[in-house]
């Protein structure tokens, strides 16, 4: 799949560490805006929203980030701030988190 200039793969390794990232981006978010995790597969959708925003924000403020040899890395702190982006909105649209929230 080409996206713009970049060939996008699908492969089950690449998913997988699309879903690595959003695990670990999404659930970083979660603990630094609401104190805790969301749950493996919130936390994943989360991470990977917050890719996808963060890239976008990144490319339209034209900020270059990059950690030299470490792409996944960079990964992660890109969608982290997406993520935590995405997080405060939504508490700030829901009233508090409530909806995000899960009881013990």
């Amino acid at each position: 799949m080409l996206v713009g200039s970049v060939t996008l793969t699908l492969d089950p390794g690449t998913i997988l560490l699309w879903a690595f990232i959003g695990l670990v981006a999404g659930f970083l978010a979660s603990k630094v805006v609401t104190g805790r995790g969301k749950g493996v597969v919130a936390d994943i959708v989360v991470g990977i929203i917050g890719a996808l925003a963060g890239g976008f924000l990144a490319q339209a403020l034209n900020i270059s980030f990059s950690i030299p040899g470490h792409t996944t890395l960079t990964a992660i702190v890109i969608a982290f701030v997406g993520a935590v982006i995405l997080l405060v909105i939504v508490r700030l649209v829901t009233g508090n988190g409530r909806r995000w929230s899960h009881s013990r």
